[in-house]
């Protein structure tokens, strides 16, 4: 079954012109030089401190590390982080 999800996503994508992360259900993350982090598709905070924020995605995490960190926007599916960014990780499950 999974893979006939894979090709009718895969068919939506390619036939509809339908951007790939709304249909696989990735994060969309924009990284403006070390100071401003944005992320769309996200599925929900899962740490955040003045040095860290973690968030979790499909088939893991997203891990943020850095100093100074202010929450400027946190909507459901969306998170604008400012701070002074040091390391971005993608964390498996």
């Amino acid at each position: 079954m999974a893979k006939w999800h894979q090709r009718i996503r895969s068919l939506l994508i390619e036939q509809f012109s339908l951007p790939s992360d709304v249909i696989l259900e990735m994060p969309r993350i924009t990284i403006i030089g070390h100071i401003h982090f944005y992320i769309e598709n996200h599925q929900g905070l899962e740490v955040y401190s003045n040095n860290e924020l973690k968030l979790k995605v499909t088939n893991g995490y997203v891990q943020i590390k850095g100093d100074a960190f202010v929450l400027k926007m946190m909507l459901p599916k969306e998170i604008m982080l400012e701070g002074t960014i040091h390391e971005v990780k993608f964390l498996p499950n």
